[in-house]
């Protein structure tokens, strides 16, 4: 059998905790952030943990972790 190959795309967006969640950051705090109220720019910088609802596919793309 062949080995399950993880997706490299997804290793580099998502990190699994110690309790077995998956931890991401969020998008758009790169560039263009004069725009951007003080409020917003300070939520884009926290992580988040993924959605039940997409728990499924995430595991799919790190089946190694």
């Amino acid at each position: 059998m062949p080995k399950i190959k993880t997706n490299r795309a997804a290793a580099k967006r998502f990190k699994r905790t110690a309790t077995g969640k998956f931890v991401f950051f969020k998008s758009h705090h790169s560039h263009i952030l004069t725009k951007k109220t003080r409020k917003r720019k300070r939520s884009l910088r926290k992580s988040q943990i993924v959605d039940g609802t997409n728990l499924k596919e995430v595991k799919l793309l790190l089946p190694n972790g």
